[in-house]
């Protein structure tokens, strides 16, 4: 149970840390809270092109100082905020710059940064340049992890071998070790794994999880239920979370009825510090199984927690949305302009998106006005939903220009959607509009919202007849064909969801 714990107050600092990259508090506007300017500007360096440590070089030019606590700071916020390559740079400004002498700790960090950010091999020739006594039970943690991540089966056996051999019995490990069996459907392994686990006492929340969402990818309802009773018999203490990975296996099955089940029961664990997380996960899970009910009384139940996050807000509006509860969304979207402190774009996102799903471009334009009236600004989901509608109603010249505003707005390295890129170019090149088709392909490079090799693709796709391919399907690279088949049958169902 404490590495449930523990993820948990991980995720309420990653929130605390997130807000000055990416607001997720709603507080009261008389109550501020103070920042520290090198945090401020190093939030403002957005763009992953530009080196961050432009602001730490800066700062020392300055005459100031930065503390190493400081830096693993700075570390910590921007890999909760998914700014991995400049959290990576911050490690090695650190030691390269400051000669600060990295712990066990800060090389598993880099470790990992290096293996999401250069891949695999490259963390590897960085494992490899580690000395043998820096080669502690952290380091080979951080490695797994990697070795996990990329799906390498033996690499990870043999480094879990290393870890025992240490003599440290980690959950954590361990269950790193036990979903990506998991994942790649090794169960024989997973169950002798599992068996280990409980021999040596180390079984937690986590583990626990893990195996029922295995049980729900295999379909097994049976064998969920025999390990849920045996776990609550031999007086394993459960929470929240495990009851509610229970009602996901559930609605997987599309068992409603048992899944509400689980749902409430999960409610009778939720208490102190996860409650708040807790009831944002329950808001979405509820209007998953359809009960608007429920969705209207756990939201009663989080306000009644206090102030009420911005990632609350976005819960409880994509939950309306989801119930096609229109209305009950601009009501709560009224309540937070009302009294947000930090904006944030990916609140009225929804509304935007679902205007534009349901034909409302009326609704839809007169919000992103207001937004832009008010002097914030908005993304490329913004734009991206205007650009869906006007390419689902044959208004692609509509949809062109609005598609070149979304990728001006889309961060640098996000994912452009491809159903409207796609749309847009085939319709400029059905015209003969070549010049127009290369200027977006351009700026989409510039902004890298595609690898260089979809570029020359779809470059020449622009210039040469191709009857048997399409610009979509020369956007794989960038989409693995699995996700754009499955993406493709939701855009023709009118459910895809769209994403940064």
């Amino acid at each position: 149970m404490s590495l449930i714990r523990s993820k948990w107050s991980l995720h309420y600092i990653s929130r605390l840390s997130g807000s000055l990259f990416y607001s997720t508090e709603a507080l009261p506007p008389s109550s501020p809270a103070p920042v520290d300017p090198l945090i401020r500007r190093i939030s403002r360096a957005r763009d992953p092109r530009i080196p961050v440590t432009r602001e730490l070089d800066q700062w020392v030019q300055e005459g100031r100082h930065v503390t190493k606590s400081q830096l693993r700071k700075f570390i910590t916020i921007l890999r909760n905020s998914h700014r991995l390559r400049h959290a990576l740079q911050v490690s090695e400004w650190m030691s390269n710059k400051e000669n600060h002498e990295l712990t066990s700790g800060d090389i598993a960090v880099r470790l990992d940064l290096i293996s999401k950010v250069h891949g695999l091999d490259e963390a590897e020739r960085y494992y490899a340049s580690i000395p043998e006594t820096s080669r502690v039970v952290e380091v080979y943690g951080a490695l797994l992890n990697c070795y996990a991540e990329h799906q390498s089966l033996e690499k990870a056996e043999a480094t879990i071998q290393k870890i025992r051999e240490f003599g440290v019995n980690r959950a954590l490990s361990y269950n790193v070790m036990l979903k990506l069996y998991a994942q790649m459907g090794q169960y024989e392994k997973m169950d002798s794994l599992m068996q280990e686990m409980e021999e040596k006492g180390i079984c937690d929340g986590f583990t626990i999880n893990i195996r029922l969402n295995a049980y729900a990818n295999t379909s097994d309802l049976k064998g969920m239920e025999k390990f849920l009773m045996q776990t609550e018999a031999d007086g394993t203490t459960l929470n929240w979370f495990t009851y509610a990975s229970a009602a996901n296996c559930y609605l997987k099955a599309g068992l409603s009825d048992k899944s509400l089940e689980m749902l409430k029961k999960s409610e009778l664990f939720i208490k102190g510090n996860v409650s708040r997380i807790a009831y944002e996960s329950l808001l979405t899970k509820y209007a998953a199984i359809g009960s608007k009910e429920d969705v209207y009384r756990i939201w009663i139940m989080y306000k009644n927690l206090g102030k009420s996050n911005n990632s609350g807000y976005i819960s409880m509006l994509s939950s309306l949305v989801k119930l096609d509860d229109i209305e009950g969304a601009e009501r709560i979207l009224e309540e937070w302009e009302s009294g947000y402190a930090f904006f944030d774009i990916r609140i009225p996102n929804m509304l935007i998106s679902a205007y534009c799903k349901k034909g409302l471009l009326e609704k839809a334009e007169a919000l992103i006005s207001k937004i832009l009236e008010s002097g914030n600004e908005l993304d490329g989901r913004s734009w991206d939903s205007l650009a869906t509608y006007y390419c689902r109603n044959n208004l692609t010249e509509s949809a062109v220009e609005v598609m070149k505003k979304a990728i001006l707005a889309y961060r640098p390295s996000s994912k452009v959607n491809p159903f409207n890129l796609s749309a847009c170019i085939e319709y400029l090149k059905g015209k003969g509009d070549s010049e127009r088709a290369l200027d977006i392909l351009k700026l989409c490079r510039e902004r890298s919202l595609f690898s260089e090799g979809t570029y020359n693709e779809l470059f020449h796709f622009v210039h040469v007849e191709k009857p048997d391919t399409s610009a979509f399907h020369l956007m794989a690279e960038d989409h693995p064909m699995e996700k754009i088949d499955q993406a493709s049958d939701a855009e023709k169902r009118g459910e895809m969801e769209l994403s940064n």
